[in-house]
């Protein structure tokens, strides 16, 4: 048996950690230019948990496979379109896709390998287009396809390789097209070995034969041929030893069909047979069933044209038959003959026949029977016959003309589980009807006219679990009228005119779950009658007429007691006034999962309402127009996922209400049909859970304020916008009509890519500017920041007149202090009568550094550097010399005087000593120069020293000229 189917290199250590610095600051940098990309929108389609959906919202059907399908997708759903053609390209990046439906287009080729990419194909369905040929190369690639439907095209011919891809194919529907000949059926069953479905019916094939077909056994359980116009049906070798389900007749046929099968063996193992509208001889019809005598389990002959009591007499001396179809027969009388050797029967449909009378032994033999199906027939009354059924479940007397139902009608089946009895004019019930019907689970009564129910479920049908009374007339429910109805779960009362209910209408459903009273008239004055239905899981009360005339809060809160309802619909209630609800109308439902109060003219819904419903996670108020909407009203919601807001128009232009609500769950948002001409970031930015928006038919501006939102429209990977590429422009005028996404918003936005850009180059630039000062520069910048220090010191100082305390400040190295206490100090102190200034002797103690040098220097009329090469590399010195020269540009007084120690070439020389040497090429002292001449030496600085208390000559430069030593 076997089952149907559907179907690195070394640096230096500062350098290291320069370079580092850089590439850690570079980093951040470009980490801080990086955008999210979240989200997507098609052009055509939606996604939903990885299915796609591709049909053109707008008028025109799409005319060929869009191509901006996620690579992510596994289902993909393009029915009903014109697509004309199937090219290679088209679904080259779809590598997880293991369901294609293209049913309903208009395909008429298709290119060689165009479904190649599809590894991981599963299902495809190509029916109802205009395949003429399937050619070679047609399914290539397509190695784990399992179910193929080609059904309704224009095939005429299979190619000898056309299937030979399909090694794991099991199912094959190429119905319903013009294959004629059996050498295409050949073909099919040759190049598909594991084959288990196939489906050839309606082809015009006229002739059956084994040996055109194959030389070995296929796998096949099911094959449908019927509706061809087959004269010749002849197996002459066991082709088919698994074959369970065979179908085969034409009810437009004149000519009876030949059936030879020369052992009665090859249709062995067939248990399901449908021989509806065969053409046969009675002999050959005999032979036919004796072929299956000892599997067949369910047979249909419906719609037969002859001798149907006598092959109903045949079939039923086939032991193992237990289900016998008998539709579309034009039965008018069953007598009490008919089914008299159908001892073994468990089920029979005698559906769409002409029945109006039943003998009352009509199925006294079915003693076994267990499911009768008399639907659409003409019977008038309850036939008596199927009182004889001692162990009938199932009884289908809907669809006939039953007017009245009697206290005997079903009197002793008390083994009945479902009872139909829909579409009869059955305008009253009583007490006594299902008295005996004590293990019934199922009945139906809808569409029957009842306008009363006159206690029919006070006191029996206590196992009753579903009751449909919809679609009749009744108006009120009069207290415990279902109070009998213990183990009732599912009351369908829909579709009827109920005006009346009062607090004991549902006394007694304790075990109630669903409950449907939409399409009533209920108001208002009945919301108190459902406290009583405490394990309530649905509710439906939708068009009715509930009406609120402001929200203040009820003494009684209808819905206190259902704890457990999870499913409250209220949507489209009829009245001409504006509407409100009491703010703790929906206390009580602390599980409610679902609220619908879509179309009801609300005008206002207090910030209240929702406390109550903490889990709410879909909330549909659609079609309020006058409805205001703002976030503390929604913000108690922590729990909601879908939120369905469209054509709210009139007072609500703007989704700014949603930046606060907090709604950080919300996955999917339709608002539809509104006045939103802006949509912000910091709306998207507010719903982080967000899969799916819908904002067809608004009124989107073309500006610079939606620029954020076209650009994440486009870009973003996580939210799809649905049909997006449809929106037009309402504003500015010159815009309207065109498309949102055409709209160029490059003039908008901030090139953020530009700015990373020129800001990582400026970055890299600076630090690397920064580092060359520092390698080559250092002293210059030491130098400009003490000449600061020096000037903010001489701003300070500059009105204040004081005597000098030192005639001299002397600047030098310490390696250099024998020479100034041993030469210097005894001539110019000693001889001369000079006071000077030096720092080991002079310098107040406590006091900075820096200090001590600038206040010694400008209290100095004169500053002696005592220059040697160890001078040089100290960086004391320098200072000292710096603040110095800053003094004498400043005062424009010549107070430096450099004294050589030894020679020392220009190149060695800081840019400040080398300017002075400069400035004073034939002033300054060198006292090597002097060795012979010390004398001289000593005089030449005693002049410099006077020049101090004279004005500066303009001739002479800075210094009195002092002639070279």
């Amino acid at each position: 048996m076997c089952p149907l189917l559907e179907g690195s290199q070394t640096r230096p250590k500062g350098g290291a950690r320069r370079h580092k610095l850089a590439t850690f600051f570079l980093f951040l940098t470009i980490l801080n230019c990086i955008g999210r990309d979240d989200g997507y929108s098609l052009q055509s389609c939606r996604i939903t948990k990885n299915s796609a959906v591709c049909v053109n919202i707008i008028r025109e059907k799409l005319k060929a496979v869009p191509h901006d399908i996620p690579p992510t997708v596994t289902s993909l759903d393009l029915h009903n379109n014109h697509i004309s053609r199937i090219n290679v390209s088209d679904f080259k990046d779809l590598p997880v896709l293991t369901v294609l439906d293209l049913n309903k287009n208009v395909i008429s080729a298709i290119d060689g390998g165009a479904f190649a990419k599809l590894i991981s194909l599963e299902k495809l369905n190509l029916n109802n287009n205009r395949l003429a040929k399937l050619h070679e190369r047609v399914f290539e690639g397509l190695s784990r396809l399992t179910v193929l439907r080609v059904s309704r095209n224009k095939i005429k011919q299979v190619d000898s390789a056309s299937l030979r891809s399909l090694t794991s194919l099991k199912f094959l529907d190429i119905s319903y097209n013009k294959l004629a000949h059996i050498t295409n059926v050949h073909a099919i069953l040759q190049q598909l070995p594991h084959l288990q479905e196939l489906h050839v019916n309606n082809n015009g094939l006229t002739t059956f034969q084994s040996r055109y077909l194959t030389n070995t056994s296929v796998e096949l359980c099911y094959i449908d041929l019927s509706q061809n116009p087959i004269t010749a049906f002849r197996i002459t070798a066991d082709v088919f030893p698994n074959l369970t389900w065979f179908k085969i007749g034409n009810s437009n046929i004149k000519q009876d069909m030949v059936w030879d099968v020369r052992n009665k063996t090859f249709l062995g193992e067939v248990s399901t047979l449908d021989i509806s509208g065969v053409q046969m001889a009675l002999g050959d019809m005999k032979t036919l069933l004796e072929t299956v005598n000892s599997s067949l389990t369910t047979l249909r002959m419906n719609g037969m044209k002859h001798s149907l009591s006598k092959l109903i007499a045949i079939s039923c001396t086939i032991p193992t038959m237990s289900t016998l179809q008998l539709r579309d027969n034009k039965l008018n009388f069953i007598g009490s003959d008919l089914f008299g050797s159908c001892v073994n029967v468990i089920e029979l449909d005698l559906t769409q026949n002409r029945i109006k009378n039943l003998h009352d032994d009509a199925f006294v033999s079915l003693h076994r029977l267990r499911i009768l199906n008399l639907s659409h027939n003409k019977i008038s009354t309850v036939p008596a016959a199927t009182r004889n059924l001692p162990v009938l479940s199932e009884l289908d007397l809907s669809t006939n003309l039953i007017t009245a139902l009697g206290c005997d009608d079903f009197a002793n089946q008390t083994k009945l589980r479902e009872l139909s009895l829909y579409k009869n004019p059955i305008p009253t019930l009583n007490g006594c009807l299902f008295k005996d019907l004590t293990h019934l689970e199922v009945l139906k009564l809808q569409t029957c006219g009842i306008n009363k129910l006159n206690g029919a479920f006070k006191e029996s049908l206590a196992n009753l679990r579903q009751l449909h009374l919809n679609e009749n007339k009744l108006t009120a429910i009069g207290s415990g009228e279902f109070k009998g109805l213990k183990s009732l779960q599912n009351l369908s009362l829909h579709q009827n005119e109920i005006e009346a209910l009062n607090y004991q209408s549902f006394i007694g459903l304790t075990n109630l779950t669903v409950l449907l009273l939409q399409q009533n008239r209920l108001s208002t004055k009945q919301m108190g009658s459902f406290n009583v239905l405490t394990n309530l899981r649905k509710l439906d009360l939708s068009v009715n007429t509930i009406n609120y005339l402001n929200h203040s809060a009820v003494t009684e809160p209808p819905f206190s007691k259902l704890s457990y309802l999870e499913e409250l619909n209220m949507g489209s209630q009829h009245h001409r006034q504006s509407s409100y609800l009491p703010r703790n109308f929906l206390s009580g439902l602390n599980n409610l999962l679902f609220f619908n109060i879509k179309d009801s003219r609300l005008r206002f819904l207090h910030q209240d309402t929702f406390m109550y419903t903490p889990q709410l996670q879909i909330l549909d108020i659609i079609s309020n127009s006058a409805l205001q909407i703002y976030s503390e009203l929604l913000s108690p919601l922590k729990n909601l996922q879908q939120l369905y807001i469209s054509r709210t128009k009139k007072v609500l232009h703007s989704l700014n209400f949603l930046i606060n609500a907090n709604l950080t769950e919300l996955r999917f948002l339709q608002a539809r049909e509104n006045e939103y001409s802006i949509v912000t970031e910091d709306i998207i930015k507010s719903l982080p859970a967000l899969v799916f928006l819908d904002l067809l038919g608004n009124s989107l501006a073309c500006d610079c304020s939606n620029g954020w939102f076209v650009n994440w429209t486009i870009n973003d990977k996580e939210t799809q916008v649905f049909n997006a590429y449809n929106f037009t422009c309402s504003y500015p005028p010159d815009s309207q009509g065109n498309r949102l996404l055409d709209f160029d918003f490059q003039s908008c936005s901030v090139d953020k890519a530009f700015i990373c850009f020129v800001s990582t180059t400026c970055a890299v630039l600076c630090f690397m500017a920064a580092s060359f000062t520092y390698h080559f520069m250092r002293w210059h910048l030491v130098y400009g920041y003490y000449l600061f220090l020096a000037w903010l010191f001489d701003t300070k100082h500059k009105s204040e007149e004081t005597p000098y305390q030192y005639d001299a400040f002397i600047s030098y190295n310490a390696y250099d202090e024998p020479w100034v206490v041993g030469e210097l100090l005894p001539k110019l102190e000693g001889e001369q009568g000079w006071k000077l200034c030096l720092h080991h002797r002079d310098f107040e103690p406590g006091k900075a550094i820096i200090d001590n040098i600038t206040d010694t220097i400008y209290g100095s009329r004169k500053t002696i550097c005592v220059i040697s090469r160890r001078y040089l590399e100290s960086e004391w010195c320098s200072k000292e010399i710096q603040v110095a020269s800053f003094r004498l540009f400043d005062t424009q007084k010549d107070v430096l005087i450099l004294v050589f120690l030894e020679e020392i070439p220009s190149s060695m020389l800081s840019p400040y000593h080398r300017m002075r040497k400069l400035l004073k090429r034939q002033t300054y002292l060198s006292w090597p120069r002097a060795a012979e001449h010390t004398d001289l030496f000593w005089e030449k600085l005693r002049q410099a020293l006077r020049t101090g208390e004279e004005e500066v000559d303009e001739e002479g430069g800075l210094l009195a000229m002092v002639t070279k030593a």
